[in-house]
């Protein structure tokens, strides 16, 4: 069902007035009494938000007015950010005229005030909306809602711990990974506990089940107890669920606390036991060590096990220092076996092999997860009509009608247990299409540029908040990293989640193609694909409240339909905030500068546009703005006027760029270089970018060096620098104040660079505190790493790789005693050295104060050193 994500929208509306500076709303013409008004009343309202979301599905009268309140809601954000889009206008004319002495001095004492027709505008908007408000007041009322506390995500499923075997398919070799887990001595007075973590539906319980009934664990533990835990984490309730399983006889419902201790502690001596927590979602690590102690032994090691199922990794790593079990999927022969159970009676599947060809594309739908396999089985069973197959196999999984114990809505449990800001975000990624490969960068910009983010914290940037998000997502198990580059990491998500989200966000967010009849009037958010452009724009063209367009790269898309589709944005969707249009188009409108709430803008590979629209310098509110492969000669002064950008991707044609300016692009986090053939050097002015983290040098292939200014730039903490090949890096400190050089690097990669010969002192030194990551590769002329790089006391992963020159690590690497990873591939010089120097390496780092260690030294894709410490340690040498 689809979600209002009221909640949210609330919370960041607030969020917002809250941080309308006094000056906006002082600038805004005698508005701030009303503004007042619109915040109480969203105040009171988000009050009794929680019970409202908790009964809305079943009185429809109040979901509806939850629809219209979203719809104020959103309104009342595009009206607060008017005034940020007003107040940028009137910095930049101050920047911009900040030659002319005389000017500015007027500009700066009108300083609190805003043009009449702004004001006036302003305050029949906030009036409009406090009406609304109003008019909706009396029928709010009319539901009697209640301001309660945030226990919105409390519920409870029960499992037992009987299963039969012969009804679970595919598990066997899990089965008997978790049995050789149980069988493991003890090193530690805690009770060891084994985590098997994974997606909802996955078959986490069926597995600890198929464990539980083992005879061989029956007989390993002569005592076994099942607890299904739920979402209530409560140590009173869990013990008496554990006392009452040991001997159902003893009544403790109204014992206190240390009663109930005592009692578990006598019924517990002197036995072995395998405990099942089962459905784990408890996170709060305090709740978990004070059951944890409870059940500690007493004397010596303990011979006792747990096992936890959840689907959170946070949880596995709270209740566990051994890595978790991650049961995969089931195969999808498994995965027909499954089908044709739960589909057909016994044996009848022969007689329908048509059936049977239709149900392996249907279960090819379930991507290995037994639960929605069991669903759409179940949804057939007995109907042997071969429209209703046809009908499973073309539908999607979230449009099928589903009971309580069905794939969704056990899923749904893990977005309701998400606080409402994840819920929003996780929704947002339905504007991908299935299997698609998401980046994590611009899934962030994208909900920077939407205001799905909460307001950073003091030390805190936008950028991360959204890799907090990213990464409690990654620990739900509700996406899946699929590879890190440093910067910024792949991540798909199962199918199945995109059902999820396609159904919790149909009224937010529409993937538009030729089958589209009609969109939803107040859909946000647009993904494009465009088989057929000319219904695409036919849909479009009745919308007005679009924030978000994303067009799916497409070898058909035609320059008409580019061209349209721009002129349409402009003309319909006055509060657009993200743009991403890849595309053959030769050029932009000079009417794009009416989007003055556009944020995020990518034009990478737009080939054809060789120069911005004069009226660019508009998009005052643009964060993020992609040209890597674009055909620009030069980046127009206008761009430097973008005084909230945060994230730049520039290919230019140009030998130099112009000068930066005092005063631009004092929020630049970003910069990135991309495939600029002719630069020959870095802007003048560098030295102004003083918020800049990230910087990034990609096939610039005439760039020689690194302009001195880059020593003012305290804040960078990310340098890549990527094929350029005349790059030598050879700028060692000239003046005084150069020897105290103090940068902040973390990472430092170094690839493809021919002519570098040896390491850039002045970059590596100054950062010899801070620098945790360094990846040295295919630098073909170097040949000797310097003694000095034993000062980098904080590298945690050195990766050294095609560097195929280089002959020696310099000695004495066991003072790097923070390193975690070491990696060496496709150095030949190296070979004569690997035995010694592996064993060597491996042997003083561990004997430093190294915890975990990894050494990995391959040669031609056969490795020759593979070394790893931590809670167990192992060295293997194979024959050169």
């Amino acid at each position: 069902m689809a979600e209002t994500f009221l909640f949210d929208i609330a919370e960041r509306v607030l969020e917002k007035l809250v941080h309308l500076s006094v000056d906006e709303v002082r600038l805004a013409f005698n508005v701030k009494t009303d503004l007042k008004k619109l915040e109480d009343t969203m105040i009171s309202i988000k009050a009794v938000l929680l019970d409202a979301e908790r009964q809305q599905h079943q009185n429809e009268k109040l979901r509806l007015c939850m629809w219209k309140l979203r719809d104020i809601f959103y309104d009342a954000e595009d009206l607060i950010d008017d005034f940020k889009c007003e107040t940028l206008c009137k910095q930049d004319a101050i920047n911009h005229l900040n030659t002319n002495s005389s000017k500015v001095r007027f500009l700066a004492s009108c300083s609190t005030c805003l043009p009449l027709s702004f004001s006036l505008r302003m305050a029949h908007k906030i009036k409009a909306i406090n009406r609304r408000l109003g008019e909706l007041a009396t029928e709010w009322n009319s539901f009697d809602l209640r301001q309660c506390s945030d226990n919105r995500h409390v519920f409870r499923r029960e499992t037992i711990s009987f299963v039969d075997s012969s009804d679970v398919i595919g598990r066997d070799e899990d089965k008997e990974k978790i049995i050789n887990m149980l069988r493991k001595p003890s090193k530690d007075r805690n009770v060891p506990v084994i985590p098997i973590v994974g997606l909802g539906g996955l078959g986490k319980t069926t597995l600890a089940q198929l464990v539980y009934n083992d005879d061989r664990v029956i007989t390993l533990f002569p005592l076994k107890i099942w607890i299904c835990v739920s979402e209530e984490f409560d140590l009173s309730r869990l013990l008496k669920l554990i006392i009452q399983s040991v001997n159902e006889k003893v009544k403790c419902d109204d014992l206190p606390l240390n009663a109930l201790q005592a009692h578990l502690t006598s019924l517990l001596k002197d036995k072995k036991f395998l405990l099942v927590l089962d459905d784990v979602w408890n996170e709060n690590q305090a709740k978990w060590v004070q059951l944890r102690n409870l059940l500690r032994s007493k004397d010596g090691l303990s011979q006792n096990k747990i096992i936890v199922t959840t689907r959170s990794l946070k949880v596995a790593s709270i209740m566990s220092s051994i890595p978790p079990y991650e049961p995969k999927g089931l195969s999808l022969e498994n995965c027909l076996t499954l089908f044709t159970k739960w589909a057909f009676n016994d044996g009848d599947e022969r007689h329908y092999p048509n059936l049977i060809r239709i149900g392996q594309d249907i279960v090819k739908k379930c991507k290995g997860v037994p639960l929605a396999v069991r669903t759409l089985g179940s949804l057939l069973f007995q109907k042997t009509d071969e429209s209703d197959w046809i009908y499973i196999r073309e539908s999607e999984i979230w449009r099928l009608e589903q009971h309580e114990n069905d794939i969704l809505p056990v899923l749904k449990l893990s977005y309701n247990h998400l606080p409402s800001h994840l819920q929003r975000c996780l929704a947002f990624l339905s504007l991908y299409e299935k299997d698609e490969i998401y980046y994590s960068d611009k899934v962030i910009r994208l909900w920077m540029a939407n205001g799905l983010l909460e307001h950073p914290k003091q030390n805190q940037e936008w950028e991360d908040v959204g890799k907090r998000y990213l990464n409690e997502l990654l620990l739900r198990c509700l996406i899946q990293k699929e590879r890190d580059f440093g910067l910024y990491f792949t991540f798909k998500m199962h199918d199945l989640v995109h059902d999820l989200v396609l159904d919790v966000s149909q009224k937010e967010c529409k993937t538009v193609n030729s089958k589209t009849k009609t969109v939803d009037e107040n859909v946000r958010h647009l993904l494009l694909c465009d088989e057929k452009s000319v219904e695409v724009l036919r849909v479009l063209e009745k919308l007005e409240k679009v924030q978000t367009v994303i067009v799916q790269t497409s070898s058909l898309r035609s320059k008409i339909f580019d061209k349209s589709l721009i002129n349409l944005c402009v003309s319909n969707f006055k509060y657009l905030r993200a743009l991403a249009l890849r595309s053959p188009l030769r050029a932009l409108p000079n009417s794009i500068g009416t989007l003055k709430h556009l944020r995020d803008l990518d034009l990478a590979n737009c080939k054809g546009i060789q120069k911005l629209p004069s009226s660019f310098y508009k998009l005052r509110s643009l964060q993020s703005l992609n040209l890597a492969g674009s055909g620009l000669k030069q980046l127009p002064d206008s761009v430097q006027r973008l005084i909230e950008l945060r994230h730049l991707v520039i290919t230019i044609e140009a030998k130099h760029l112009k000068e930066i300016r005092a005063g631009c692009w004092t929020s630049l986090q970003y910069l990135e270089l991309h495939a600029c053939m002719e630069l020959e050097c870095l802007p003048e002015g560098m030295q102004y970018l003083k918020s800049l983290r990230t910087l990034v040098l990609i096939f610039c292939h005439k760039l020689v060096s690194l302009p001195r200014s880059l020593k003012f730039l305290t804040k960078l903490e990310h340098l890549q620098i990527v094929s350029c090949h005349q790059m030598n890096l050879k700028m060692e400190p000239q003046e005084e104040e150069d020897k105290d050089l103090q940068l902040s690097l973390k990472t430092l990669s170094l690839v493809n660079l021919p002519a570098l010969t040896d390491l850039p002192r002045w970059l590596l030194q100054g950062s010899s505190s801070t620098l945790q990551q360094l990846q040295i590769m295919f630098c073909e002329n170097l040949s000797v790493l310097p003694v000095w790089l034993l000062n980098l006391t904080s590298l945690h992963e050195l990766e050294i790789v095609g560097c195929r020159n280089l002959s020696a690590l310099p000695e004495g690497i066991d003072r790097l005693t923070n390193l975690r990873e070491l990696t060496i591939d496709g150095c030949p010089q190296l070979s004569k050295r690997y035995r010694e120097m592996g064993v060597k390496i491996g042997t003083k780092l561990l004997t430093s104060k190294t915890l975990s260690l990894s050494i990995r030294i391959e040669e031609c894709g056969k490795i020759l050193i593979s070394y790893k410490s931590g809670a167990e340690l192992w060295l293997e040498i194979f024959d050169v």
